[in-house]
């Protein structure tokens, strides 16, 4: 019977164990829980229309470079970030597409045969088991998520603040916990109708199909030890803050406001170790912005083909995500740690897909990391590179898995750390 299963309704099957809420990763190992440093955080952001270059890209390399218009609203943090011209993925390319390949680096994401490989925070969740109700947060404002299974298997996002909060602080009545348990339960059942039927039709595939199959197992297994995880949560009390539970931001062209929420809740969700490894994709859309002056939708305004009048209006649009980026900095700088910032203990990898959104433009990827110095993250000012013969944008990666205490010296595309970016371990 099935030998006659559509394959769609076996993708489905996938789909609904990689659909569960809020279970995104458990593997063996420790997140620096008995590292002197204390626990280290990852934060990682995509704008994924794209930041006007001219604006974004600094004045002189090293330390005594000059705050770009776009990087004015960080100088508060400017020892604190490090800011990267230059880089790119190597072979991604494809315009929008390339936020697929955005933390993973997997080539030709454009094409009818791409696969996409595992995300870097999924990546650092493989070797690290960080000790928290929710090991991973997939956030996104108004479409999909940055994060992929090792399986090339993208995780939903999460993009209401209400459902986030509700999931992080309100611990909900016994009857609700029951369900929640129960929930697990029928979902470990689920997993083990489609994994027993998923084996009887490995047993008749031909070598290659066993090998895709494997992959899939491997993620049935995954999936599994989150569930047990999740399981012992259930009926611990959850972390108390001085926050009203949030309302979701109805109106979609006001993206001021709904990023605000969602840096609101990751910064809650980071203060009180409720996870450790958040993405969120920044996406943009074909909507005009709720902004004073703004007449063209986004989307169009980052194609402005040397427009002034639609830079103009981009320029608005892209500072007003930068103040955003620097208010969550902010947040993280002015919450104390165990004597010192949470912002010290977290790495923020913030960026674009596109290099050039107006011409679909793939390289030269704006980039900036900040955070990170109580994990040894030495920050280096301007790191300019040579776009034509440049390391691979994942040497940054990997800097900053070895930050969080991952041995790794590759990544993707990354063969090492990246030059300049010293880490001390």
């Amino acid at each position: 019977m099935f030998d006659h299963l559509p394959r769609r309704t076996f993708l489905r099957g996938a789909g609904v164990a990689m659909a569960l809420p809020l279970l995104e990763r458990f593997a063996p190992g420790a997140l620096l829980s008995s590292d002197v440093r204390g626990p280290g955080r990852m934060v990682c952001l995509c704008a994924t229309l794209g930041l006007h270059q001219p604006l974004f890209t600094p004045e002189g390399t090293g330390h005594d470079y000059k705050l770009s218009p776009y990087l004015e609203p960080l100088a508060r943090h400017k020892r604190d970030f490090t800011v990267f011209s230059g880089l790119s993925h190597p072979e991604v390319d494809g315009g929008h597409s390339s936020e697929a390949s955005f933390l993973t680096a997997a080539p030709n994401p454009a094409s009818s045969n791409f696969r996409n490989s595992i995300s870097l925070d999924q990546y650092a969740l493989d070797h690290l088991n960080p000790d928290t109700r929710f090991p991973h947060l997939t956030l996104g404002i108004a479409g999909p998520s940055l994060s992929w299974t090792r399986a090339g298997v993208q995780i939903p996002a999460q993009s209401s603040p209400s459902q986030l909060f509700e999931a992080l602080f309100l611990d909900g009545s016994a009857e609700q916990k029951r369900a929640r348990t129960d929930a697990i339960a029928d979902g470990r059942s689920v997993l083990d109708l489609v994994a027993a039927r998923a084996k009887r039709l490995q047993d008749r595939s031909p070598a290659g199909d066993r090998r895709t199959l494997d992959q899939y197992f491997t993620s049935v297994r995954e999936l599994e030890q989150r569930m047990q995880a999740s399981e012992a949560w259930v009926d611990k009390p959850k972390p108390q803050v001085d926050y009203a539970p949030p309302t979701d931001v109805k109106d979609r062209s006001d993206f001021v406001a709904k990023q605000s929420l969602m840096y609101d809740m990751m910064r809650l969700a980071l203060q009180t170790d409720s996870t450790r490894v958040i993405t969120l994709m920044l996406s943009g859309n074909n909507l005009v912005p709720a902004l004073d002056g703004i007449e063209v939708d986004w989307h169009n305004l980052s194609h402005h083909g040397k427009d002034p009048e639609k830079i103009e209006q981009l320029r608005r649009i892209e500072l007003e995500e930068m103040n955003l980026l620097a208010g969550f900095l902010d947040s993280l700088a002015d919450t104390e740690e165990a004597g010192g910032r949470l912002l010290d203990r977290t790495l923020v990898l913030f960026g674009s897909n596109l290099g050039n959104a107006s011409m679909h433009d793939t390289r030269n990827m704006p980039m900036l990391l900040a955070g990170g110095s109580a994990l040894g993250m030495k920050h280096a000012g301007h790191l300019a590179f040579d776009a034509d013969d440049h390391p691979p944008l994942c040497n940054l990666h990997v800097s900053m898995l070895q930050a969080l205490g991952v041995e790794t010296d590759t990544f993707a595309s990354g063969t090492g750390t990246l030059t300049g970016l010293e880490v001390r371990i």
